[in-house]
């Protein structure tokens, strides 16, 4: 089974999200919208799969990120989150929630081994 097939976003925590937002747009040009920015890309040869990444800064005095006390969290993009999360609590992987849907997918949050927080996304096509 394919368990990882991307980066789906980079969240870090910063002291003004909004003047991060902005000296990102304005020094490096990032196309920024109310959650950060996001890059439109295709998945490998097929250039009819349009995929994302999501950066987003978030404010530093966030819980979001709990319970690590890391200032990031990376969220993967995944195939068959279900089935996924059944084999990493077999595995003993930490299991932060439950899966939860939205429109544009389904997520779940793991730590790894060194209590990092990490979201799983597996997206809606």
């Amino acid at each position: 089974m394919k368990k990882v097939t991307g980066i789906g976003g980079i969240f870090f925590k910063c002291k003004d999200p909004k003047k991060m937002t902005e000296w990102y747009q304005k020094h490096l040009g990032l196309e920024t919208n109310p959650y950060g920015a996001t890059f439109d890309w295709y998945e490998g040869a097929d250039n009819t799969k349009k995929a994302q990444t999501q950066w987003t800064p978030f404010a530093e005095t966030t819980k979001y990120f709990e319970p690590s006390a890391k200032d990031f969290m990376v969220n993967y993009r995944v195939e068959n989150l279900e089935t996924l999360v059944e084999e990493l609590k077999k595995e003993g992987v930490t299991i932060v929630d439950t899966i939860e849907t939205y429109d544009y997918g389904k997520f779940v949050h793991i730590l790894d081994a060194e209590g990092n927080k990490i979201q799983l996304w597996e997206p809606k096509d």
